[in-house]
């Protein structure tokens, strides 16, 4: 079996993540591909991440017309921050050794792989692919990790979760960065306001 992970905050769920997952799983034909939003990402301030739980019924809701995208508990379920070799690990386990796990990260994660747990480790039980992100130069990372990482260019869709939640606080329009039904989870729960508390 072939598995592709998109591991993140989802903070939130966006179009950009939809495209880029589905680009990945039409070209690399993939058997399954699995968000798995992070429950406490170990190097993000708790104060900018909006409860877990939040975050995955996003999640769920973004992906859930798309038959072939699965969307984990696993991190959520498991005390402790939320290591991706501790994911990797139970997803081997549980679908046997012969399983092929790819790890889809932004460019972005790459130029911080050498901060990630284990991750020499991480690199010999899965393989990364890169997602091109504007801005982001790949030519300045750690050359080890760039071995062991496939760069593979998507469609050029900037969109940032960190710009949808600034728009909500100003009270700007966030209707075609994210879909429908995340745009209403948003606002019926009042998330992204300075007025609630995550």
């Amino acid at each position: 079996m072939k598995l592709a992970i998109m591991g993140g905050t989802f903070n939130p769920p966006h179009l950009a993540h939809l495209i880029c997952a589905e680009e990945v799983y039409d070209h690399f034909k993939f058997d399954k591909l699995i968000f798995i939003p992070s429950a406490r990402p170990p190097h993000k301030s708790s104060a900018e991440v909006l409860d877990a739980e939040h975050r995955y019924r996003m999640t769920v809701l973004a992906t859930k017309d798309n038959p072939h995208f699965e969307v984990s508990r696993m991190e959520l379920d498991r005390p402790g921050r939320s290591y991706s070799i501790e994911t990797v690990r139970e997803l081997t386990k549980s679908n046997g050794q012969e399983t092929e796990i790819c790890w889809i990260v932004g460019a972005d994660s790459v130029l911080e792989m050498h901060i990630w747990k284990d991750v020499d480790e991480l690199l010999k039980l899965c393989n990364f692919l890169a997602i091109s992100r504007p801005g982001y130069d790949l030519s300045k990372a750690d050359q080890r990790f760039l071995k062991n990482v496939q760069v593979f260019e998507v469609t050029a869709v900037d969109i940032s979760a960190s710009e949808i939640r600034q728009r909500v606080r100003r009270g700007k329009s966030i209707r075609y960065l994210v879909p429908t039904d995340v745009e209403n989870y948003i606002y019926e729960n009042q998330l992204y306001t300075r007025k609630v508390k995550n």
